[in-house]
């Protein structure tokens, strides 16, 4: 039977990331998103729902993250999910917490949506994992981060104006 296991999420960082490194020497930080939801009730009032999402990254996406990105920022992930068990050292009782394990990220908005970054109005940088770093199931970026003079990277994604293409409509 076949496996997936993918996560996609959009939101805003709650808090600036802070890069620490293993005695390995590898880069990781812990961000969380703040991911909202509105909708409308069976009384047809409108409804806001916050989801809170904490996400690890690895590497080189650590380290740019923690540069580039501060708290209020915009940002799309793409990751796994990860279950963490551990015993509780006070109460001896066994606790799990499930996170994302980030692979994939893009700069989202403009610097003026909540901090600095290398994107200007409507996208960034994109981060691919393309390798395992260490032994922690993190990931290095496929490419370094684009500038205005680098050529586009080919991705699920497009900055800019989307041409029409005949030849791709498939009906």
């Amino acid at each position: 039977m076949p496996n997936l296991n993918k996560v996609q999420l959009m939101g805003n960082l709650t808090r600036d990331p802070e890069v620490r490194y293993t005695p390995k020497g590898t880069a990781v930080t812990d961000i969380s998103l703040a991911i909202n939801r509105s909708y409308t009730g069976d009384d047809g009032q409108r409804h806001e729902e916050t989801t809170f999402v904490d996400i690890t990254f690895w590497g080189r996406q650590a380290e740019v993250i923690g540069e580039y990105l501060k708290k209020g920022r915009p940002l799309y992930v793409e990751g796994r999910l990860q279950l963490d068990s551990w015993e509780d050292k006070t109460t001896g009782q066994q606790r799990s917490r499930l996170k994302v394990v980030g692979e994939n990220f893009q700069f989202l908005g403009s610097r003026d949506d909540g901090g600095g970054g290398p994107s200007r109005g409507g996208g960034g940088g994109g981060y691919s994992a393309s390798q395992p770093d260490d032994d922690h199931g993190g990931h290095r970026p496929a490419a370094p981060p684009r500038s205005s003079s680098a050529p586009p990277q080919k991705s699920g994604y497009q900055e800019g104006p989307i041409e029409d293409e005949e030849d791709d409509i498939p009906f």
